[in-house]
């Protein structure tokens, strides 16, 4: 469990692909404190710790994880926005997040605001998922690559998030650009109120 809080933007130092599967390897400001076994968040998706040397981690993704992710399109070089998972005794600073992308969006425009940016995507609308919650509402909250956002201006397909500097610094956000691919988690929440609605 996670809060979309990112922790840092770690550099990916080497990829490699097994059969299916695909071999991350990145350093970021906390590895010196990571242990084998560890889940992390990377954009928002729930990876677990398989190796460590002295400074740099590995975490492998799965042919699932690729699909619904954007992680099989990272490159050596790329940043991506990591969090360890949520201590329990503390204040819960985002919102409820899972760590399991449910799918990719687009950037369709970056607009400055005077200090701030304001981006806007678009995902693949489903009625079908829509009705179990796939959606977004607004001042809901949303995950984009792993970071907790509040939604302004939503449509069936579309909604745009507004950055502040800090957080265009020290996450990933300050490499999107159109077109770009990130990763998307909807609220749990409102997940199951629309099952709960949907009970006859």
């Amino acid at each position: 469990m996670f809060s979309g809080i990112v922790e840092d933007a770690a550099l990916v130092k080497g990829i490699r692909k097994e059969n299916e599967n695909v071999h991350l390897t990145l350093t970021c400001s906390f590895v010196k404190e990571l242990k084998i076994d560890q889940s992390i968040a990377h954009n928002g998706v729930c990876l677990t710790v398989v190796d460590l040397t002295e400074d740099t981690y590995t975490v492998t993704a799965i042919k699932e994880t690729l699909d619904r992710s954007n992680l099989g399109l990272l490159a050596v070089g790329d940043k991506v926005n990591v969090e360890r998972s949520m201590l329990m005794n503390g204040r819960l600073d985002g919102h409820i997040v899972q760590g399991h992308v449910d799918q990719t969006a687009r950037c369709t425009a970056i607009d400055e605001a005077d200090g701030s940016w304001y981006f806007t995507f678009e995902y693949e609308y489903d009625k079908e998922m829509a009705k179990k919650g796939y959606i977004t509402v607004d001042k809901g909250s949303v995950t984009v690559n792993g970071v907790s956002l509040t939604v302004c201006n939503p449509t069936d397909n579309t909604f745009q998030v507004a950055i502040i500097p800090f957080t265009y610094e020290h996450t990933n956000f300050h490499q999107f650009k159109v077109g770009s691919v990130i990763n998307l988690e909807f609220d749990i929440i409102g997940k199951y109120i629309s099952r709960i609605a949907a009970i006859k």
